[in-house]
């Protein structure tokens, strides 16, 4: 037989308990909901909150990596651009050499002709020189290599050469006329045509390099993209709460609240029921 007692209400203490219980799990489903998550810290859960800090870094360092490339991009559409201008005016060019070598050209019309033609000559330098982004130039003498990060260990590197296609007499220069030429004669001019064609060969080949190089960090672009949505994917696997799960939970414990603050009334009108014994 249980003891009936002033001092102690064990009922109440037991629906009192309960009653905590189920109030701390309300509290935890409701901060569910408001923030999205299951695990919000490593007090949820410390190994998926460390294993999801992990890959929320990587993700971060991606977004490094795709500026990095992108940069690249820049620098290398504008070599491309400086690179294709180049080669239409090497093109005028050889035209204006070509009809200079027209041995039956009076001297006032190859004069005139080789005006054009240094004036050309000035753009092409004047084009190369401002090839620039961000203050890299890979075309002008002296240009070193593009490097773009690759990935998040800082090691690994995309390299797209630099193409010099300074004039003549620069180290590694493609284009094999001086800053100087110019044609007076026929056979001067004629010259001039063997020396442009070579030219025009070599700045083609180099434009073509330069848009292999920015296939390639764009190739590699798309998949750093591809890389951070897998792992943004894999956080939102681990640390998201199940939305529509946490919100009929939280109806069953707004349900189960209130029958634990019902039964704590109850246990709580024992005590006054042993004053009828006394009537």
């Amino acid at each position: 037989m249980a003891l009936n007692s002033v001092n102690t209400n064990a009922g109440a203490m037991i629906a009192l308990q309960n009653l905590n219980g189920t109030s701390g799990l309300l509290g935890a489903t409701q901060n569910r909901i408001n923030t999205g998550l299951k695990v919000g810290s490593a007090k949820d859960n410390g190994a998926i909150w460390a294993i999801a800090q992990n890959s929320r870094s990587d993700i971060s360092a991606l977004d490094a990596v795709r500026d990095s490339i992108q940069r690249g991009q820049s620098t290398i559409d504008v070599a491309i651009s400086a690179g294709e201008t180049v080669s239409d005016l090497l093109n005028q060019m050889k035209t204006k050499a070509l009809a200079g070598a027209d041995a039956s050209l009076d001297t006032n019309s190859r004069t005139a002709l080789a005006n054009d033609f240094v004036a050309l000559r000035n753009q092409v330098a004047k084009t190369i020189a401002s090839a620039s982004f961000n203050g890299n130039n890979m075309l002008k003498t002296g240009a070193t290599s593009l490097f773009s990060l690759a990935d998040t260990s800082g090691a690994s590197k995309i390299t797209v050469a630099a193409q010099v296609m300074g004039l003549g007499t620069a180290a590694g220069a493609i284009i094999t006329f001086t800053v100087g030429s110019t044609f007076s004669s026929a056979a001067t001019a004629s010259t001039l045509v063997g020396v442009l064609n070579t030219s025009i060969t070599n700045v083609n080949a180099a434009v073509a390099k330069l848009g292999t190089g920015a296939k390639a960090l764009q190739t590699h672009l798309d998949f750093v993209g591809r890389q951070q949505n897998t792992l943004t994917n894999g956080v939102g696997n681990l640390v998201d709460a199940d939305v529509a799960k946490e919100s009929a939970n939280l109806t069953a414990l707004q349900t189960k609240q209130q029958l634990g603050i019902q039964a704590l009334s109850i246990a709580n009108s024992s005590a006054s029921a042993l004053l009828s014994l006394f009537r």
